[in-house]
């Protein structure tokens, strides 16, 4: 027998509370019951589209049906209405970054275990089918411990024009994909693993807050990941790169099957030198299909609907939830340790907790 579908309410309907929206409403474990925003414009839009657009936040949280409410509104406000939803008796789902400062998010979960609500902040890239690829090269150990990963996001816009190019609201890349970017390597390489962080800003089209950034986090069992993001780059690189003992792997788009070349033969007896333009040379001499094998990994398969399946599970009592109160606060100090970072231009240490 089913479980009753549990009722969901977004606050903020713009471009995620529509993106969540649009999942509620073809979810097999819940329900959307309506929308808050408030610019009426907004509010029309869902109503036009056969949403219930609650009047005010206090008619959203008076409505006694609604269990959860996904909170889609921007970074700088993220507290106040989160706080609200909790001890309003309603589980809460909040999107990335979770919060600015670490005290904040501190305040949040303890109004959460005060309370005995669930709460989470939406890391839906954990379902990313090109992150997965990795993550399962490095969980096999199919090439051996690897050395380290460069994930890479490179697009040629710009920093978004709206409340993302405005420091007050919480915005800049670092913020906006730099948590996502970041989650995804500690994922890989684990929470309580990272060592220190170190970060160089962007500020090439806005000068108020970062249009991208660059990233090395350095983990306790020596590893190394580079987690980088751009908005002014007119030829992108591969978002994925990993070296490891036994051989090379390279994603170069999501949509593509991950490249192998692995060592099956480190010495050859005879290694010809190769001529490049300043002379020979032996150490970059290219190598051959006796020592090594080539091969593609096939995409995985992903449904990032899971995210909010957990989550409910969870609710429930029926599973732990993925995404722990210690994984935020170490996706944040991180987060913090980089901006940090940046502005020092020192190696920041960080005490990741799982």
């Amino acid at each position: 027998m089913s479980l009753k579908k549990m009722k969901t309410a977004i606050v903020g309907y713009g471009g995620m509370g529509g993106w969540h929206a649009e999942r509620l409403q073809k979810s097999d474990v819940a329900e959307l019951a309506g929308i808050y925003d408030i610019r009426a414009e907004r509010s029309e839009l869902a109503r036009s589209r056969g949403i219930r657009a609650y009047a005010s936040y206090d008619e959203l949280l008076g409505d006694r049906s609604v269990e959860l409410v996904t909170v889609a509104v921007p970074n700088d406000v993220h507290e106040e209405v989160v706080v609200r939803a909790l001890r309003a008796g309603k589980n809460v789902i909040c999107e990335k970054p979770v919060a600015l400062t670490l005290d904040s998010l501190d305040r949040m979960i303890a109004v959460a275990q005060e309370t005995g609500m669930h709460f989470s902040t939406h890391q839906n890239r954990r379902w990313d089918v090109d992150y997965l690829a990795m993550k399962q090269i490095y969980d096999s150990g199919m090439l051996g411990k690897v050395i380290n990963i460069e994930s890479r996001i490179h697009g040629s816009r710009g920093i978004p024009s709206d409340w993302r190019g405005e420091k007050k609201y919480g915005g800049g890349m670092l913020y906006d994909w730099g948590i996502h970017l970041i989650d995804q390597m500690l994922c890989i390489f684990g929470f309580a693993n990272i060592e220190s962080v170190f970060c160089t800003l962007d500020h090439i089209t806005n000068q108020e807050v970062d249009d991208g950034f660059r990233i090395l986090l350095r983990f306790r069992s020596g590893q190394l990941a580079v987690v980088e993001m751009g908005t002014y780059n007119f030829i992108a690189m591969p978002r994925f790169y990993l070296r490891a003992e036994k051989g090379t792997a390279l994603l170069r788009d999501w949509r593509e099957e991950t490249q192998v070349v692995e060592c099956t033969h480190w010495h050859e007896n005879e290694v010809l030198p190769v001529q490049l333009a300043a002379g020979l040379t032996k150490t970059m001499a290219p190598r051959d299909e006796l020592t090594t094998k080539s091969y593609t990994v096939p995409r995985p398969t992903a449904d990032v609907h899971d995210y909010y399946r957990n989550f409910i599970a969870s609710v429930r009592g029926q599973t732990p939830q993925l995404v722990t109160y210690g994984q935020m606060r170490t996706d944040l100090k991180v987060m913090l340790a980089a901006f940090e970072s940046a502005e020092t231009g020192r190696f920041v240490p960080v005490r990741g907790e799982e």
